[in-house]
């Protein structure tokens, strides 16, 4: 399984749940290639936000190695499920989309947890640490549901049926 998370600059609510993710995975023994990108250039490049860092790190789980990078329409080959956390990155992935089956593989990270309710990950850009805590709460859920359904091999979690 391929699995890519998406924001807008890929330096906080993205590599936040990359972080999360490739930390359960790696408990429970799960191979899986975990990834996340961003759609705003202006972060390409840099290391997570030092709020994402701290947050994590608090979780024994280090953020630092990541680099922003830029989504692209190769990702849509490249993974096989695609999580973005607001009404923005859906828009903007259907701007990269080719066609019905790039859009198909691609949901809010919130639906593994609230199935069909298309809740966001709120944006703890422009707030302090409680925000990012509440983001790192949100995140762990998902990913939490997300590593044990890999677990069991169920693909289906939190999609529309």
């Amino acid at each position: 399984m391929k699995i890519l998370f998406v924001c807008t600059g890929n330096i906080c609510r993205s590599p936040m749940a990359e972080g999360i993710l490739r930390d359960k995975l790696e408990k429970l023994n799960i191979p899986a290639e975990v990834d996340s990108a961003g759609f705003e250039e202006f972060h390409a490049g840099d290391e997570p936000d030092e709020r994402a860092i701290l947050t994590t790190r608090k979780r024994r789980i280090d953020i630092t190695g990541h680099r922003g990078r830029l989504f692209t329409t190769n990702d849509f080959d490249r993974f096989d499920r695609i999580y973005f956390m607001d009404s923005y990155h859906y828009y903007q992935l259907s701007m990269f989309s080719r066609d019905e089956n790039d859009l198909k593989k691609t949901d809010y990270l919130m639906n593994i947890v609230y199935p069909g309710r298309n809740l966001p990950v709120s944006d703890p850009w422009y707030d302090g640490m409680t925000a990012f805590e509440k983001v790192y709460e949100q995140l762990d859920k998902a990913c939490e549901i997300l590593a044990r359904s890999l677990k069991t091999n169920d693909q289906d979690y939190g999609r529309k049926k």
